[in-house]
C-alpha cells in the first residue's frame, strides 16, 4: 500500500493526456520508435479514434525502407477509410513527409500522422533522419506532438532508448504497447522518473479498439498487487 501511494504521487504530475487544439489544421503528430514495438498498428489505432470522433486524419508511410511497413499502413488506411501518402521504396522519408504535409494543408485535414523508420536507436543515421523529417515538416507547419512508441516489456535499456529519441526529436509523450499478458509496463515509471515525459496512451492488444488513454490508477492496479 505504501509503494502504491508513492507510485501514485510519482505519476500524478506527469499523467497528461494528449491535448489537441481543434482550431489548428492539421494537428501534426510524429510517431517514432524502434522496429517491432507496434508503431504502425498504433498509428492505425489512433486514426480509428479520430475517425470515430468525426475527424479526418491523413497518414504518411514514412518508413520507406521497409516495404512491409508501407503495405501495412496502406492496408489499415483502406480498412479505416483514411488517406495514406506513400513514397517510393527506399526513397527520402523527409520528401514523403513534405508531400504529406502539403496534401494535409491543401485538404484542410484535421490530423496529420507520420510513421517513421525504426531501425536500432543506436544508429546515429536514423536519428539524423528523424531530425530531418521533423525540420522539413516544420517548414510548413509546427509539429504538435512527437510520440515515442515503446514495448511495455522493454527492460532498463528502454531508458537509454527514450533519451536518444528525446535528444533527436524532442519527444513529448510515450505510448506503451503490448500491455497484455505478463507485461506490466514498469518501464513507464523509470522513464517518467528519468525524463519527465508522460505516458499518454496504452495499447493492450492487436485489435484496433485496444487503445486507451493512460490512466494511472488502472496502470497501478496492473503493476502492483495491493491487498485492501
Amino acid at each position: 500500500a505504501i509503494l502504491a501511494h508513492e507510485v501514485t504521487k510519482a505519476l500524478e504530475p506527469v499523467a497528461k493526456p494528449l491535448v489537441i487544439d481543434e482550431t489548428k489544421k492539421p494537428f501534426v503528430i510524429l510517431m517514432v520508435g524502434v522496429n517491432g514495438v507496434g508503431k504502425t498498428t498504433t498509428i492505425a489505432k489512433m486514426a480509428q479514434r479520430f475517425v470515430q470522433n468525426g475527424r479526418r486524419p491523413l497518414l504518411v508511410a514514412g518508413d520507406t525502407f521497409r516495404a512491409a511497413a508501407q503495405d501495412q499502413i496502406q492496408t489499415w488506411g483502406q480498412r479505416l477509410g483514411v488517406e495514406v501518402i506513400v513514397g517510393k521504396a527506399n526513397g527520402d522519408p523527409a520528401s514523403v513527409a513534405f508531400d504529406g504535409i502539403t496534401a494535409a494543408k491543401s485538404a484542410n485535414t484535421n490530423y496529420f500522422i507520420v510513421d517513421t523508420a525504426g531501425r536500432l536507436h543506436t544508429k546515429q543515421g536514423l536519428m539524423d533522419e528523424l531530425g530531418k523529417v521533423r525540420r522539413v515538416i516544420e517548414k510548413s507547419s509546427p509539429v504538435d506532438e512527437v510520440l515515442l512508441v515503446m514495448d511495455a516489456a522493454t527492460g532498463q535499456n528502454g531508458i537509454q532508448q527514450a533519451k536518444v529519441f528525446i535528444e533527436a526529436v524532442e519527444v513529448t509523450g510515450i505510448i506503451l504497447t503490448k500491455m497484455d499478458g505478463s507485461a506490466r509496463g514498469g518501464i513507464a515509471l523509470a522513464i517518467e522518473s528519468e525524463t519527465g515525459i508522460p505516458v499518454k496512451f496504452v495499447g493492450t492488444g492487436e485489435k484496433v479498439e485496444d487503445f486507451y488513454i493512460f490512466d494511472p490508477d488502472t496502470y497501478l492496479t496492473g503493476l502492483i498487487a495491493v491487498d485492501n
